[in-house]
């Protein structure tokens, strides 16, 4: 008997383990600032830190956040972001946070995925359609309209998108569970990659003739450069 519970146990430590491991690794001090001058650093999570006695207020903290983005281009939308790269203070805290602007009659955050996030994100103005789709077979798509005030939240690495339904700008905030969420716009990566796919293969992956995915190809990959 005393086996079988200890093999419980085991299996329930191990099964935490890897829950906790499954979002960025929690820090071992109160904080610490990132810099990109490597002299009298310490290399964790992908920057150097600040000796913590160099820190200021000034680490923490951004202004601007209420400040609307420019939507004007080609999706209607702008995303504001707010992680490691602008606070550097975020760095090994595992969060981050954005504000995304979509313009009227239809500004879109288009279909994208976050590698090393999930999302939490909040309307405050406008009225959004938001969604996503599930890994495959099933890629089974899960889709609400949002109005000011809604929350809805896309898992980690789920292919997901936000649509301006309304005729007056949107505005959200989005909270991820990355200092650096990393993020693949769907077409962007696979019609403007560098070096370009072989159209072959896109025509055949999405059954589209070549001349089509060429079209596609010199468009994105002019966006991206």
């Amino acid at each position: 008997m005393k086996g079988v519970q200890f093999l419980v146990a085991f299996v329930l430590l191990a099964l935490a383990s890897k829950l906790v491991s499954a979002s960025d690794p929690g820090p071992l001090q109160d904080f610490c600032v990132a810099i990109n001058d490597t002299k009298d650093g310490v290399f964790v999570n992908g920057k150097f830190c600040k000796d913590p006695k160099l820190a200021t207020a000034e680490d923490f903290f951004l202004p601007g956040l209420n400040i609307p983005g420019n939507t004007s281009n080609q999706v209607g939308s702008m995303v504001t972001p707010a992680n490691v790269q602008q606070i550097p203070g975020l760095n090994t805290l595992g969060i981050s946070l954005v504000r995304i602007d979509y313009a009227p009659y239809g500004g879109l955050n288009p279909p994208h995925t976050h590698p090393r996030a999930t999302e939490i994100l909040v309307v405050v103005e406008g009225t959004l359609s938001v969604g996503f789709v599930t890994s495959n077979t099933d890629n089974r798509l899960f889709t609400k309209v949002l109005y000011p005030g809604d929350v809805f939240v896309f898992p980690e690495g789920m292919i997901h998108f936000q649509f301006n339904i309304g005729s007056t700008n949107a505005v959200a905030f989005a909270a991820l569970s990355s200092q650096n969420p990393g993020v693949i716009t769907i077409a962007n990566a696979v019609f403007g990659s560098d070096p370009a796919i072989n159209p072959d293969v896109l025509a055949k992956a999405f059954q589209l003739d070549q001349n089509i995915v060429k079209q596609l190809q010199s468009r994105f990959w002019w966006d991206n450069n």
